[in-house]
């Protein structure tokens, strides 16, 4: 592949609903651009995007895949995203190193949720946006129906720059209402208008002039003054209007047919900036200042890394250069480790394979392989500068599972294989929860975290179960109360004693665990305080009534007895701890649960159906909003009803609603449901304890 400069470049992303056709028409450029001898197919797991193990069995995109489309002195680097919303952190990655981006409506199912969620990521991003109504050629397409659909459900100033010739089994092409010509059939040949939509065109074209027009302050003053535009000036407000957020234009085609795929291409090379016409990139210096540099060869050499693929062979970085040219075969300094990193062979992306390059220019996409410890969100600099980009944003995991190793030999395996995994992909993250003693994985759904396993069998080696995770509640006490024990062990020879008097007292359920003491005339010393309270927070770590923490209790130890020979720390350890237990059992102990803030956005006509579900979940709703067809619901929504809530919605909602969660705060479980859910933590506790 040969060298482009940054004024030569595109980079655009591929986002839509699951099933819009993003993979086929990438396929198609590829098949049309003579990369590939015959098009791939998504459906047969033969298209050069889908090459991952689970996306060729599932067929569907579960990862972004790069295919750089050479055409005509251009080179545009295509990201070809997920469109199971499960998989959204590939689409934040793509979003964040391309300047233009393709949102897919599929001709037949209209704007999906997948469709909004995608679109309104790249609006608040400030994306150049066109919109692509694809599959034109299935039965049932409605022009009419597309419109609506793309009116009611997405904000913007939607401009046709064509018009579909034909819909449906009979979409024969499209109409270019820029250079007023019909495109046809699969070679896209020139051909005048059709007569019977001249009309339709001219009024159109219309419409595209104003648009345009609208884009830039000196193009309406020369619309007011002659009523039209050149076809390079339409070219400039379009161009204008989309970098200011103003104007979406909508595209059409069928790329399985190979139907308008050529007039597609023209119109993202003429309408999507190149890199060094986007806005300057912003870094962070050594001394916590923000600096901005423009895309451009002359900028400091700067570059980010926004994708790690890991095989069992080693790692691959996908990163993407925004400043200065980045060569091979040299040292580069990676700002996040605090290190060099070698940059071995220099290569470009397409699909699974990789086409060696010497260098790259700013705003280029390249892969190194294993590039040291480097990482997703590393950036790399010249050694002696220090840049930092802001990371990719990941969003809040909603669904998780406990993940056990299946042998001996893949205990050794888990940590290393979970890094991995989320080195990966870091919208999964996993944790040992020290309340329940389980490994927790947690990512973005129940289909993410099952092809999570999978991947760590298939790439990693390594064999796990998953159950669902136990709540991590905490134990706590409502009153203050005392209590008294004696630890006296005799066994011939010297023996053990230590009596305490303990009293533990209700702070706030935040403030964990908190030890004093009230020991007048010196009846137990110090060392034994101290042994005291090693043993009180061992009974408080280990819980008293469930088996977990105890938090929200100061203990006071406030008077004892020693013995002065059988007197040893050991002994008022002991006291300490089962003291501890038995002031806490009545001291009217109670459990906290975690609570979540959860979002939830729904069409409208669901609200009811969420609503009432809320409520047998033990919801308390906070406020709801209606924006545009959708409403929104946030609600304090305790754990231990969300653990299938991602199943639930999707079946409540026909898969159109999707919702988000954060940590908030720990509440106590209501005393109606106190006593029952004690007797079951505990006969659980019980049966661990026997199957050990």
């Amino acid at each position: 592949m040969k060298e482009y400069k940054t004024e030569n470049i595109r980079n655009i992303a591929l986002v839509g609903h699951n099933g819009s056709g993003k993979t086929t028409f990438v396929e198609r450029l590829l098949f049309n651009t003579k990369v590939t001898t015959r098009m791939g197919s998504v459906q047969s797991g033969t298209a050069a995007m889908d090459f991952e193990e689970e996306e060729i069995a599932r067929n569907s995109s579960v990862a972004t895949g790069i295919a750089p489309i050479e055409w005509k002195g251009t080179k545009l680097n295509m990201l070809d995203t997920p469109g199971f919303m499960d998989f959204i952190g590939e689409v934040n990655a793509a979003l964040r190193v391309t300047e233009g981006v393709i949102v897919f409506v599929e001709a037949v199912a209209g704007v999906e949720v997948g469709t909004e969620i995608v679109y309104q990521a790249a609006v608040e991003q400030n994306k150049s946006l066109m919109l692509l109504v694809n599959k034109m050629n299935r039965e049932n397409v409605r022009v009419s129906r597309i419109k609506e659909s793309i009116d009611a459900n997405l904000d913007g100033r939607f401009v046709n720059i064509q018009l579909p010739i034909g819909e449906g089994a009979d979409f024969q092409g499209i109409i270019d209402l820029i250079n007023m010509e019909a495109r046809l059939g699969e070679n896209c040949e020139r051909a005048p208008i059709p007569d019977d939509m001249a009309d339709a065109a001219e009024e159109a074209r219309m419409e595209l002039i104003e648009a345009a027009a609208e884009g830039d302050d000196t193009l309406i003053e020369k619309y007011f003054e002659e009523e039209t535009l050149s076809n390079e000036e339409i070219v400039i407000g379009l161009k204008s209007g989309m970098k200011q957020g103003t104007i979406v234009p909508i595209i059409y085609a069928a790329p399985e047919a190979g139907i308008a795929v050529d007039p597609a291409l023209e119109m993202l090379t003429a309408l999507i900036p190149s890199p060094d016409q986007a806005r300057k990139f912003e870094v962070t210096n050594k001394a916590g200042e923000t600096e901005s540099y423009p895309i451009s060869d002359e900028s400091p050499l700067i570059a980010f890394v926004f994708k790690t693929r890991e095989d069992p062979y080693g790692k691959t970085s996908y990163l993407r250069v925004y400043g200065g040219v980045l060569g091979s075969d040299n040292r580069i300094y990676d700002v996040n480790l605090e290190q060099d990193v070698r940059i071995g062979s220099l290569q470009v992306a397409i699909g699974k394979e990789q086409v060696t390059v010497g260098k790259l220019h700013a705003g280029d996409l390249g892969v190194v392989v294993k590039m040291g410890d480097a990482s997703t969100n590393d950036t790399l600099c010249e050694h002696g500068k220090f840049f930092q980009m802001a990371p990719i944003e990941a969003p809040n995991p909603i669904a998780s599972v406990a993940v056990h190793p299946v042998s001996q030999s893949d205990v050794a395996k888990l940590t290393q294989s979970l890094t991995r995994l989320v080195a990966e992909d870091p919208t999964l993250r996993w944790y040992t929860e020290t309340a329940t003693h389980q490994t927790i994985l947690s990512g973005m759904g129940t289909t993410h975290l099952d092809i999570a396993i999978k991947k760590a069998k298939s790439k990693f080696g390594v064999n796990i179960t998953t159950t669902t995770p136990k709540i991590p509640y905490k134990e706590t006490i409502t009153k203050t109360n005392s209590a008294e024990y004696t630890h006296k062990k005799q066994t011939g020879g010297a023996g053990q004693y230590g009596r305490v008097f303990l009293r533990v007292e209700s702070v706030d359920d935040n403030e964990g665990f908190q030890f004093g003491e009230e020991i007048f005339g010196g009846s137990i010393s110090a060392p034994f305080i101290a042994a005291t309270e090693k043993g009180a927070r061992q009974a408080a770590e280990g819980g008293v009534i469930a088996g977990y923490p105890v938090v929200g209790v100061r203990t006071v130890v406030y008077d004892g007895k020693m013995h002065p020979v059988d007197s040893k720390e050991i002994a008022f350890q002991i006291a300490g701890r089962e003291g501890f237990r038995l002031a806490v059992k009545g001291a009217g102990p109670a459990l906290l649960e975690p609570i979540y803030e959860v979002t939830i956005v729904v069409p409208a006509d669901n609200m009811g159906d969420i609503l009432g579900d809320l409520n047998t979940r033990r919801a308390k709703v906070l406020g709801m909003d209606q924006e545009g067809t959708k409403s929104v619901v946030r609600a304090e929504v305790p754990l231990a009803e969300m653990q299938t809530y991602a199943q639930d919605l999707r079946s409540m909602t026909q898969g159109r609603g999707v919702f988000s969660m954060k940590f908030q705060s720990y509440g106590r479980v209501p005393a109606h449901l106190l006593d029952d859910l004690i007797k079951k933590l505990q006969a659980e506790m019980e049966e661990e304890k026997e199957n050990k």
